[in-house]
């Protein structure tokens, strides 16, 4: 299973190619790939859109059966529920972005899972979550097809005993950080970041402020000090109040 904003920076394309080259070996396996809308009115979407929709057709029409489909391409929106509930189905998730911040859908796909029974994460070394959850899940990179038809064909086959001990580890981890702490990190480190200065550093009447509420923040040393050699120059134009 695959779960994308239908964006060029997800690596469907190459997710796609590596699964060209499993169709004979792993004949009683399908990719269900649920690529969702996004950007329609981008030329450089519609395009991506269109090269997608060929690969699918074009693996289809070389490996496909009567009774087999080696790919399954939904282009539209599920629900929270349907999502995951296909995550537990799913015996392998592909998360496989050229590039990505963290990716949530590899922790939803491991937090949707049957603890007696789980299926395997393969994903991007270039996705966020691989920082979190490390060699537990199988890591590729996302350029190389080959490598993800590898990583694939192993989560295909990897022994239930093996599964769960990988599973359980970065279940571990997610429940050890949950949204609710990420967020007070990020709010922590963000007000550390902050640059402040009091009214009274100013000279001028009209250039300080009332309340704390009122006083600008400035992100790094350089634009703080560009500010305040602009407040304190005495040849500057007051502004008229």
């Amino acid at each position: 299973m695959g779960v994308d904003r239908l964006d060029y920076t997800k690596g469907i394309d190459n997710r796609i190619k590596a699964f060209d080259l499993l169709a004979v070996e792993l004949q009683r396996v399908s990719l269900l790939q649920i690529a969702t809308p996004s950007r329609g009115d981008i030329q450089a979407y519609s395009e991506y859109r269109r090269d997608v929709e060929r690969l699918v057709n074009q693996v289809n029409n070389r490996h496909g059966t009567d009774e087999w489909m080696p790919i399954i391409y939904e282009n539209r929106s599920f629900t929270q529920a349907e999502i995951a509930g296909l995550y537990r189905a799913a015996r392998v998730c592909v998360v496989t972005p050229l590039r990505d911040g963290m990716n949530l859908v590899a922790k939803e796909y491991i937090a949707a899972q049957d603890p007696s029974d789980p299926g395997v994460l393969v994903l991007s070394k270039f996705a966020g979550a691989a920082e979190d959850f490390g060699e537990d899940a199988l890591l590729v990179n996302p350029r190389l097809s080959d490598e993800i038809a590898t990583a694939i064909s192993r989560a295909a086959s990897m022994p239930r005993e093996e599964r769960i001990q990988r599973w359980r580890r970065m279940m571990d981890k997610l429940e050890a950080y949950t949204i609710h702490h990420w967020s007070a990190d990020f709010v922590r480190q963000l007000d550390s970041s902050r640059v402040t200065v009091p009214a009274d550093h100013f000279h001028y009447v009209g250039l300080g402020w009332i309340s704390e509420a009122q006083m600008p923040s400035y992100r790094t040393e350089p634009e703080l000090h560009t500010a305040l050699t602009r407040a304190l120059d005495k040849n500057r134009v007051l502004p008229i109040v």
